[in-house]
């Protein structure tokens, strides 16, 4: 499994951000632009809470385990896989809702700021664009403490050396 790489969780942050921002004008023109739930930042943060608990667990038990730790609970294989790929997919929706509530927001600063709930709806969006930061770091966390230490045998430098 490949790692997740920043730059294609920028990317899509972007894009989404774009295409959310365009739309909210679109949607506004017809007069149906839909509101930015209090709710988003929570559960983002609630699901950032969730990897970074995942994350600092995982990390103590391999390196109890690595340490040979008399009682160590190991962690196994199949339990790992699953923390990298729940971690890769909250990164990659954290990554499209925060760049949907972000182009949402700066519409919204842009075009409503004198309207009282338009301005709370904006702030809504800029911590879901927060917490949706923190989810994606969470992961990247997660998916960096799981990463296997690369193997000198097969690594380019090794074969170069022999």
């Amino acid at each position: 499994m490949k790692q997740l790489r920043p730059a294609v969780l920028v990317g899509i942050f972007v894009v989404a951000g774009v295409l959310s921002w365009a739309g909210a004008r679109l949607w506004d023109a017809y007069g149906i632009l839909p509101g930015v739930p209090l709710a988003a930042p929570v559960v983002l943060a609630v699901i950032a809470a969730v990897l970074l608990a995942t994350a600092l667990s995982l990390r103590s038990r391999l390196r109890a385990q690595r340490e040979r730790r008399p009682g160590a609970k190991g962690v196994e294989p199949l339990m790992a896989a699953r923390a990298a790929v729940f971690a890769q997919a909250s990164a990659l929706v954290a990554a499209l809702v925060a760049g949907m509530y972000g182009g949402t927001g700066v519409f919204l600063l842009t075009e409503y700021l004198d309207v009282p709930a338009r301005r709370d709806q904006a702030w809504y969006a800029g911590f879901s664009v927060l917490a949706g930061a923190a989810v994606v770091a969470a992961a990247l966390f997660l998916e960096h403490v799981l990463k296997l230490p690369e193997d000198d045998e097969d690594s380019p430098e090794a074969t170069a050396r022999a």
